[in-house]
């Protein structure tokens, strides 16, 4: 069993993006330490430090129930492609970590998945 990020737009041939919730988890966070937030402080995730708090254009997604919750508004979603781009486009040194490959992978597969969102004005659905 795992999760599937897929556009709101009932056409099963759009782009997706899945994961297993073990894979999603360290996915998130990897994300969350790109952006200098250790996710086992955050509410939710063990810690007490509060969303409202944190300053980060991919908030939506790391702060998001597995797979429950509303979904993201293509609004949300262009305000995390820029920020995700950045990240996934920085240099890497030297050989890459297969696990450190498959996140950057992920993450240009979910680009791909919040650019149609946004292009077609529907919601990132988890499921």
């Amino acid at each position: 069993m795992g999760l599937v990020l897929f556009p709101g737009d009932d056409e099963a041939s759009s782009p997706d993006v899945s994961w297993s919730y073990t894979g999603f988890g360290a996915f998130r966070r990897w994300l969350a330490r790109s952006e200098g937030i250790a996710l086992d402080d955050m509410l939710g995730f063990g810690g007490q430090h509060p969303w409202n708090e944190v300053s980060t254009t991919p908030a939506p997604l790391l702060n998001h129930p597995d797979d429950d919750g509303p979904d993201l508004t293509p609004t949300q979603c262009a305000a995390i492609v820029p920020r995700l781009q950045e990240i996934v486009d920085q240099p890497q040194e030297g050989s890459v970590h297969p696990l450190l490959q498959r996140h950057i992978d992920d993450a240009r597969q979910l680009v791909v998945v919040l650019q149609l969102c946004i292009e077609r004005d529907v919601d990132l659905l988890f499921g």
